[in-house]
């Protein structure tokens, strides 16, 4: 077990397995065929992303680095949240950007799901943590990764 101390940019709790991307996340040409053709699972569409292509990515940990892409980014999120389909909790090893941090507020605000969003984790987290591993989220930003 570890843990790691961030920042909560959307307070809240989770307990989920991770899915871990090592590169940056593309919102947009992740959720893209999720958002267009109904995929409850939230498939990962981005084949540009070896880690996360063709895996579900709703109700897991999604661990990132940070998000890169289009400036539709942030509204994305929110639409994958209005559907259900997002993941359980947004992980960033880095300073979240402004427009994934717009998408994990208005979700919270505008919907009745919960994706907590925790940045500033640290290299260290993302070289630590791997795909399959339960993590858990505190309001206070803290993550514990069995």
């Amino acid at each position: 077990m570890k843990v790691f101390k961030g920042r909560p940019v959307v307070p809240g709790k989770a307990q989920a397995q991770a899915l871990v991307s090592r590169q940056g996340f593309n919102t947009l040409a992740s959720f893209q065929k999720s958002l267009m053709f109904g995929d409850k699972a939230g498939t990962n569409s981005d084949q540009n992303n070896k880690d996360l292509y063709g895996k579900p990515m709703s109700n897991m940990a999604l661990c990132m680095p940070q998000t890169i892409g289009s400036t539709t980014g942030g509204m994305v999120l929110f639409c994958a949240s209005w559907l259900g389909r997002q993941p359980a909790c947004l992980l960033f090893s880095k300073p979240i950007d402004s427009l994934a941090a717009a998408g994990a507020i208005l979700s919270d605000v505008w919907t009745d799901v919960s994706m907590p969003t925790v940045d500033n984790l640290g290299d260290e987290f993302l070289s630590y943590v791997k795909t399959g591993m339960t993590i858990t989220v505190d309001e206070d930003g803290t993550v514990t990764i069995e």
